[in-house]
């Protein structure tokens, strides 16, 4: 099993000797192989939990556990692909995909395999040998993404991954990750500002309140797509055209709206 599970968990910063709190008794289960989307307003604490899932940041209270374990450190079940692309600049597609396999000591045939069959799934054949540097946000993004599910792991943190690329990149991008989590899945936890890609990407969408984040509400998606039978259209913009789908983002849009009103008061 490979859930996440926040309990009770709140996180207050300190500097120059104030407390700033930033999340405020947060409990959520993410199910094995479920893919949850968290949207709010800006600093509201949606990359902390992130972070906290990834073992780069720790609960003040509560804990965050992964596959019934107290997260303590980052570990190799689970991968983080950031906004920024975090390649390494002076090494090939290849290399960059391979540099976790190799850390691992998985053995070479292996390794291989391996590589070549993700470079085959995120489309990147005949870019093996090139730079970070020759590549389109796009393309470096898919390196990103190969990078993470080539180790095979169990969790996949996501924290607004498209949020540099240009629109139709992004489009494009949203396409793939849909794709390639129907042939491979994962249990993934997605930060996104973008109500449209939370709600045609997750199964389940978290929403939000102002700072001190708290969940203000979890939306359904995954009964409504089956109900409606979104999976039968190949292109992002018919799923967005169903009236279902906009029924739904504007719930949460209204939802966001909200809090930006009590923000403004």
């Amino acid at each position: 099993m490979s859930d996440i599970r926040f309990s009770g968990v709140t996180r207050v910063f300190q500097r120059d000797g104030r407390e700033f709190p930033t999340l405020a008794g947060i409990d959520l289960a993410v199910a094995d192989r479920e893919f949850v989307a968290i949207v709010g307003p800006s600093g509201c604490g949606k990359t902390t939990c992130l972070r906290m899932a990834a073992g780069l940041e720790f609960p003040t209270t509560g804990t965050v556990a992964v596959g019934g374990r107290i997260v303590e450190s980052p570990g190799p079940e689970r991968a983080v692909v950031f906004q920024q692309f975090a390649l390494f600049p002076w090494k090939s597609v290849w290399d960059n995909i391979d540099f976790g396999l190799k850390c691992k000591g998985e053995p070479g045939a292996g390794r291989r395999a391996r590589i070549e069959q993700i470079i085959g799934v995120m489309g990147l054949q005949g870019y093996e040998s090139a730079f970070p540097h020759q590549l389109s946000g796009g393309m470096q993004q898919r390196v990103a993404i190969a990078r993470a599910y080539v180790l095979e792991p169990d969790v996949l943190l996501m924290d607004e991954p498209f949020g540099a690329l240009d629109a139709q990149t992004r489009t494009v991008m949203q396409e793939e990750l849909v794709r390639l989590a129907r042939v491979n899945p994962r249990t993934v936890l997605f930060i996104t500002h973008a109500v449209d890609e939370a709600v045609y990407l997750a199964d389940r969408v978290v929403v939000m309140t102002r700072r001190p984040g708290a969940i203000r509400e979890i939306v359904d998606v995954a009964s409504v797509r089956r109900a409606e039978r979104w999976d039968r259209h190949e292109r992002i913009e018919d799923v967005m055209d169903q009236e279902s789908f906009v029924h739904l983002r504007t719930h949460i849009w209204r939802l966001l709206r909200e809090q930006q009103a009590r923000n403004d008061h």
